[in-house]
């Protein structure tokens, strides 16, 4: 009963992590692994090895560099500024409001008004930037899913098959 209750716990910690990855407010890869770290400390059904969890770890390392570079450098190379970048951000939180697409098309209405907005530019260089931070987020929030969508491939492997 006591490994059922924290393969529970560990499944919650991974699931919110997926959600997390889309919700800025909560880490996502973090919170998954952990679930995984949860799992491997307290849970006598986990099979594999201390590596998993530090393999885990430098990849959620990479993520989290990844998240705060990865759409700031794409939104400057197509041109756009820190209005952008937070414009990104406004609109994914908005858009998780405005359902089953929101949340991927926000960050893109997000960046262009701010970048039209507050930097003053035209049209077509708003575009063009909000593209760049689009790009950003959809990259790195994939990578973050993805990372989650291991961890859980991870804990289900071990608690239902081997």
């Amino acid at each position: 009963m006591e490994d059922f209750i924290i393969n529970i716990i560990a499944a919650i910690l991974i699931f919110v992590g997926i959600i997390g990855t889309v919700l800025p407010a909560i880490p996502g890869a973090p919170l998954a692994l952990a679930g995984l770290l949860v799992f491997k400390l307290f849970s006598g059904d986990a099979g594999f090895g201390w590596e998993v969890i530090i393999i885990g770890g430098i990849f959620v390392i990479i993520g989290s560099i990844l998240d705060y570079l990865l759409p700031v450098a794409l939104t400057k190379k197509f041109g756009g500024s820190k209005y952008g970048i937070w414009g990104s951000i406004v609109g994914l939180i908005i858009g998780l409001f405005i359902p089953p697409f929101g949340f991927i098309i926000g960050p893109f209405i997000g960046a262009f008004l701010a970048e039209l907005i507050f930097a003053s530019k035209d049209v077509k260089s708003a575009i063009k930037s909000a593209f760049g931070s689009f790009v950003g987020f959809l990259l790195t929030t994939g990578y973050d899913f993805i990372l989650c969508l291991i961890f859980a491939g991870i804990l289900i492997y071990d608690v239902f098959i081997s």
